[in-house]
């Protein structure tokens, strides 16, 4: 899979979702009709090292990172209670393997926010994680309208 393939599945699986791309990453926004300067965000692909993220070697050819912003509760379900949050340029300590790919596991940095990670997902890994990005959306979907009211 290719992350424009993914954002395109999405985008078309989704009402609502607003694609915006900034310094080699793409983050999925729900913001129906632009009604927010930006929306809420719950998920995101990265393509490439940022000045303070390189915990997954994302500059490695064809990798790169698929960030679901998941929730507390299908956290605790799928990896138990979420990380303390790093320090200031640090990543969560795990004991994962943040540069392997196909896995599903912690955000290196936002795990502590319930943020889980895949790199270069297959079909049928992204076909699994479909629900956990459904749930991210109506998550989306409950804080937008939250704002809006």
């Amino acid at each position: 899979m290719t992350p424009e393939h993914i954002i395109n599945i999405v985008t078309d699986s989704f009402d609502g979702v607003v694609p915006k791309a900034s310094w080699g990453e793409t983050s999925l926004f729900y913001n129906p009709g632009n009604a927010l300067p930006n929306g809420v965000y719950f998920c995101t692909i990265k393509e490439k090292n940022g000045d303070n993220d390189k915990s997954s070697d994302l500059d490695r050819d064809g990798v790169f990172r698929l960030s679901i912003g998941i929730g507390k509760a299908a956290y605790l379900s799928l990896l138990g209670k979420p990380p303390a949050r790093p320090s200031k340029g640090g990543i969560v300590d795990t004991g994962h393997d943040f540069t392997a790919c196909d896995e599903l596991m912690p955000h290196p940095i936002y795990g502590w926010m319930s943020w889980v990670q895949i790199l270069s997902p297959s079909e049928s890994s992204f076909e699994e994680i479909m629900p956990l990005i459904a749930g991210a959306h109506q998550g989306a979907v409950a804080k937008f309208t939250k704002r809006i009211s």
